[in-house]
């Protein structure tokens, strides 16, 4: 069966240098194709058609071109036929006429079957018919011409003649066909025969060692002529047992691509033959919307989605380029050669719509999305593994920022050594307790009322000082200590809110959590075992969210989840993102933060007062709750409560505390009968 990743069977458009290489040598060897089929002596043809040996010679012929003895370094030229052997025998037996014949009646019956172009096959019978008119040459330069009139059977002494006959054979066809092959994949001509001249050639000296063989049986005993197919298939099931191991070690099982072994390796070379000026992309994709196939369908019609993919991707660059598959819903491209940035973009664009065309299984539309990250050598990186990393590190910004394709950008990389440093830095202050809690609190706009506090995470190192959380909690987010720092916040705020309610002061505690906490079904167990530690009722806490959780549909059945338990939900950051008003509707929120870049600057700009009246309006005819973030002036707060806002906060109010300097905070501003105006919000 064909290979349906192979991009072999595209014709080359007309005036490309391999158009130009394949028309030349199908010109060539078609003619001389009719020139050795003119000199055929056709009384000793139809003579010889009547024997059986004819039949018998043409039938193996026939048979031994269909399937290739393949090496796993030859797949891209093919493989090596065992008709060879007989087609060489022919030769040395019967003559050129005769060989070439059968050979192209070979060839013919090979694409019929295999299903290959129209190129190819003439292609095929043109370098199979220069390369025994070559040999045919070489033999009458020792006074050998062999016809079906007069046969010639090789002795001892003509050793040296048959053996310069096989090299001459071996040479064209090795020097056509990856000629061929370096033009079709654009590859150094060298490279592709370093690559597969070797094992080519140990396969054609078997087969061309044996055909004198053969021609002695033939003359002998003809009847005998097929017991040559034993040794034969002894050496191609040799070879592919031996193709089938490498095939598995290289490439994926499921796709068929190339693997991350072999992708290092294409990449190495790449890097090795990249000349001064040159660049080589390196691409790293991620599909978006496997999990849900399936989940939904079975994994079965998810494996088929990712074989269309990989066929997709290979059909969406150019011969040569390598497509590898990582894993999961990881790919990986190689462009050994490319011009500029700009065209990685292009490249990368054209790879996305591969990811995103809507694709249809078992009767049911998908429509998928990708992330494609890209790094260039020698721009960005100078081996393979770093090329990985940091493509890897473009691809997750592409997802984070939501344009689909970002190219690598030193400074929005997380994973310097510094960074690695304060990972681990991180990971034992939550250890060792270093990290703690500042409140920041939330004042009705109307009559200056305590409505709420927020949490804010503070890290006060001990040599480095007070690290910004922009600087800590990406790091976090990206691995498992996102999980371990969401509990140790939740816990020390719930038993902040507990301390409070129990001294009377009963202010809803806001914490703030990423969509990646969303995603953690254990989420609300965690909350309602900690609020029936610190006997707390569901609205003593609140959890903002970023306005980018409503575009996630994963975090839904977490959402449910802390509905049913009654903790309040908080719309972070609203305006920054993606939200629609049916995204809006669908989310249980109590209240809509509204993000301080459009706060701060509503007395200095028509168009930031405008969005947030808009918003505020909007959030009010949905019944819900507004609060404005960087409220730092009086001027701000009257304007904001000139539009209907409900809550305002910022350090016009109070700058974040300790929470020995809030509980004070709280205590000054705080009465009694806050408590069920508190508990109803």
């Amino acid at each position: 069966m064909a290979d349906p990743n192979d991009t072999r069977d595209i014709g080359p458009r007309p005036g490309t240098p391999l158009w130009a290489f394949l028309a030349g040598i199908s010109v060539l060897g078609l003619t001389a194709l009719v020139v050795a089929l003119l000199g055929h002596d056709l009384v000793a043809l139809a003579e010889l058609a009547r024997t059986p040996l004819f039949w018998v010679l043409a039938v193996l012929v026939v048979l031994g071109e269909l399937r290739p003895v393949m090496l796993s370094s030859a797949a891209s030229v093919g493989g090596t036929h065992p008709s060879t052997m007989f087609t060489f025998a022919v030769l040395l037996h019967l003559g050129l006429p005769t060989a070439v014949l059968m050979q192209v009646v070979a060839v013919v019956m090979n694409g019929i079957v295999t299903r290959k172009s129209w190129h190819r096959v003439i292609f095929n019978v043109a370098q199979s018919t220069l390369a025994l008119t070559a040999s045919a040459a070489v033999l009458g330069l020792f006074g050998v011409a062999p016809s079906p009139a007069a046969p010639w059977v090789p002795s001892g002494a003509d050793l040296l003649a048959i053996a310069l006959a096989g090299v001459a054979y071996f040479v064209v066809r090795a020097l056509l066909v990856c000629g061929a092959v370096a033009l079709h994949e654009r590859r150094s001509m060298l490279r592709v025969l370093r690559a597969t001249s070797g094992p080519q050639a140990l396969v054609y000296s078997a087969l061309l060692g044996l055909a004198p063989l053969v021609v002695v049986v033939m003359n002998h005993s003809p009847g005998l002529v097929p017991m040559f197919v034993a040794p034969l298939a002894a050496v191609y099931f040799t070879a592919t047992l031996s193709m089938r191991r490498d095939h598995q070690a290289m490439h994926d099982e499921l796709t068929g691509l190339p693997n991350r072994k072999l992708l290092s390796v294409s990449t190495e070379e790449a890097l090795a033959e990249a000349r001064d000026g040159e660049r080589v992309g390196f691409f790293l994709l991620d599909l978006h919307g496997l999990k849900q196939v399936n989940d939904t369908l079975g994994h079965p019609v998810g494996d088929r989605l990712l074989q269309l993919m990989a066929h997709r991707l290979t059909h969406s660059v150019r011969p040569g380029d390598v497509v590898a598959r990582l894993g999961g819903d990881e790919f990986a491209v190689l462009l050994p050669k490319i011009r500029d940035v700009q065209a990685a973009r292009e490249v990368a664009a054209r790879l996305r719509v591969a990811l995103t065309e809507s694709v249809r299984l078992e009767g049911m539309s998908f429509d998928l999305d990708g992330a494609v990250g890209i790094a260039l050598y020698p721009d960005h990186a100078p081996d393979f593994e770093l090329l990985l990393q940091r493509a890897d590190v473009a691809m997750y910004q592409a997802k984070e920022a939501r344009t689909g394709v970002e190219l690598y950008q030193a400074d929005k990389d997380r994973n310097s050594p510094e960074r690695l440093g304060l990972f681990g830095e991180l990971r034992r202050a939550l250890e060792s307790g270093q990290l703690d809690l500042h409140y920041q609190p939330k004042v009705d706009l109307e009559d200056g009322r305590v409505i709420g506090m927020e949490a804010l995470l503070r890290w006060d190192h001990p040599t480095r000082g007070r690290i910004p959380p922009a600087e800590f909690i990406p790091l976090a987010e990206q691995s498992y200590l996102m999980r371990q720092l969401t509990e140790y916040v939740i816990d020390r705020a719930l038993a902040q809110a507990a301390r409070w309610w129990h001294l009377g002061l009963r202010v809803q505690l806001a914490v703030n959590i990423s969509a990646r906490d969303l995603l953690d079904s254990a989420l609300p167990d965690q909350l309602a075992v900690g609020l029936a530690r610190y006997r707390l009722p569901p609205v003593a806490i609140q959890l903002e969210v970023t306005e980018r959780v409503l575009t996630g549909e994963q975090a839904h059945e977490t959402i449910r989840a802390l509905a049913v338990l009654g903790v309040p939900l908080s719309l972070d950051d609203f305006g920054t993102g993606y939200s629609s008003l049916i995204r809006l509707q669908r989310l249980v929120v109590s209240e809509v933060k509204i993000d301080a870049s459009f706060v701060t600057r509503i007395g200095e700009s028509a168009d930031d007062e405008r969005i947030v009246r808009s918003i505020v309006d909007l959030v009010r005819s949905l019944g819900l709750r507004s609060v404005a973030e960087g409220v730092e002036s009086e001027d701000i707060a009257a304007r904001l409560r000139a539009m209907g806002c409900d809550l305002g906060q910022g350090w016009f109010y109070s700058e974040p505390m300790p929470s020995p300097e809030a509980t004070a905070w709280l205590g000054e501003r705080c009465a009694p009968e806050l408590a069920e105006a508190t508990q109803t919000a």
